[in-house]
């Protein structure tokens, strides 16, 4: 058996998330809040913000401070090397810039946020697996540098690109990886890949938390919790938009207000996510209903709940839990790491209890 990864973990809070002993709430929508102050225009990757309008930032990120949530995410949704080509500043400078920004906000925990390249993987597209890892492996490692309490890995639709992202945080730092996916109403990514196949694969490359974001509303993404929860073996992560997107005069609206998104949520939270928060749509009155409703709730149900081990199986169009069957052993040889990163094979790997 592999050697458990040792994190770097300094927020009693924090550790106790991660055991499962504790609510980790997350901020909201940050695009949401950069258009209402009429900034979306000003860059053509908005995380250069961080440098040149750096009050602005701290103002919206104080916001989420203050309605309670218990972590920031950097405003670094698009800082990489392919975004950040002829922009004038260095991965690791805006990730400095945004981690200062998060802490003068009064973020008791900072995560260091890391979004798609924008470019397909080889064979939809010219980037190769390895580029995109190291493209990942800057990012994570700026994040580090700059202080960030951890990794979150978001909005991938591409379980390959997911796959490089985890691979690369885990590899190159000691912080704990959160990673979630974006879903359709369909219940898949844009390529097919399903809550529990995300879960299995993910959960078993090291990410201390799997789970779902943007694309869909907590009604809609609740029922995808339901899916992914069982074979995750990571801690649940939800961040549901303010409903479905619809356009109005031009511009991208949500419909579904504070209240009605708490409410919503405590089926995401019954079915097993103790990591939550918002994502496009959602605003800090957003982000404070749902500080209410956990801080209403009793200490996540896995806290008391000795979950077994078994293993689990995914392919890119399938995954099976084979329950705690000795097979497990059988499985080891197919299932390391740097196997798994060989995009012609199938994901083959074993999920082991994290708690």
């Amino acid at each position: 058996m592999a050697t458990p990864r040792k994190l770097t973990v300094t927020d009693a809070h924090l550790a106790e998330a991660l055991a499962g002993r504790a609510y980790l709430l997350f901020d909201g929508g940050m695009g949401t809040l950069v258009q209402a102050a009429g900034l979306h225009t000003v860059h053509e990757v908005p995380d250069l913000l961080n440098l040149t309008h750096p009050e602005a930032i701290v103002a919206i990120q104080r916001q989420y401070v203050e309605a309670g949530a218990d972590c920031i995410t950097t405003n670094t949704f698009n800082t990489n090397r392919l975004k950040l080509a002829n922009a004038g500043a260095t991965v690791a400078e805006v990730y400095a810039a945004a981690a200062a920004n998060a802490r003068a906000a009064g973020a008791p925990l900072v995560a260091g946020d890391i979004g798609p390249t924008g470019a397909l993987l080889e064979p939809l597209g010219a980037l190769t697996f390895d580029e995109a890892f190291d493209i990942f492996s800057e990012q994570a490692c700026a994040a580090e540098a700059a202080g960030c309490d951890l990794i979150v890995v978001e909005t991938m639709a591409d379980l390959l690109e997911a796959k490089a992202a985890v691979l690369a945080a885990v590899e190159s730092t000691t912080l704990p990886v959160f990673a979630t996916m974006t879903f359709g109403e369909d219940g898949r990514t844009f390529l097919g890949t399903t809550p529990a196949i995300a879960a299995t694969t993910l959960s078993a490359l090291g990410a201390s938390a799997v789970g779902l974001n943007c694309s869909l509303g907590p009604t809609e993404l609740a029922p995808l919790v339901g899916e992914l929860a069982p074979h995750d073996r990571a801690l649940v992560m939800a961040q549901p938009n303010a409903g479905l997107p619809r356009i109005q005069d031009g511009e991208t609206v949500f419909d579904v207000g504070p209240n009605e998104f708490a409410q919503a949520m405590e089926a995401i939270l019954d079915a097993g996510a103790t990591v939550i928060g918002g994502c496009c749509g959602t605003t800090p009155d957003h982000i404070a209903a749902l500080r209410a409703l956990i801080d209403a709730r009793p200490l996540p149900a896995v806290a008391s709940v000795s979950v077994p081990a078994r293993t689990s199986v995914a392919s890119s169009a399938t995954a099976v839990s084979a329950g705690s069957a000795s097979s497990r052993a059988a499985w080891g040889s197919k299932a390391s790491r740097r196997a798994s990163r060989r995009p012609a094979s199938p994901t083959c790997v074993i999920v082991l209890p994290s708690r």
